[in-house]
This record gives C-alpha cells, sequence and structure tokens, in this order.
C-alpha cells in the first residue's frame, strides 16, 4: 500500500516543474515588454524570440504532466 503513496507524491513533485516554467515564462514576458519600451523598433523581432523561448520552456511543463500521469496511471 505504501507504493501508492510513493507513487502520488512522484507524481506531485513532477507537476511541480510547472512552477518554474511560469516563473520562467513571466520574467520572460516582463523582459521582452521592457526591451520593446526602450526600442519600439525592434517589436517584431523581439516578439518572435519571446515565443520561441516561451514554447520550449512550455515543454517542460507539458512533460512534467506527462511524467505525472504516467506515474498515476501505469504505475498502480
Amino acid at each position: 500500500m505504501t507504493d501508492r503513496g510513493l507513487i502520488a507524491i512522484a507524481a506531485a513533485i513532477a507537476v511541480c516543474a510547472g512552477l518554474g516554467t511560469g516563473i520562467g515564462e513571466g520574467i520572460a514576458a516582463s523582459r521582452a515588454v521592457e526591451a520593446v519600451g526602450r526600442n519600439p523598433e525592434a517589436e517584431d523581432k523581439i516578439r518572435l524570440m519571446m515565443i520561441v523561448g516561451c514554447g520550449i520552456s512550455e515543454t517542460v511543463a507539458i512533460y512534467g504532466l506527462l511524467v505525472s500521469l504516467i506515474l498515476l496511471f501505469v504505475f498502480q
């Protein structure tokens, strides 16, 4: 019975990957807004780089969710 509890704890830790992703994307968005404020002519390039960076960092949260679902539903 203790295996289920450990699996639930491991799944909760895997979901915590979304916390770091949210913080990182917030920082990236704030720096992008700051950069556009300093150099409005480069808005298109800054927006593109921010969207690509946020998309790449979002995969960490998706992987964390996937690992937690695998832990919960496969290892029962």
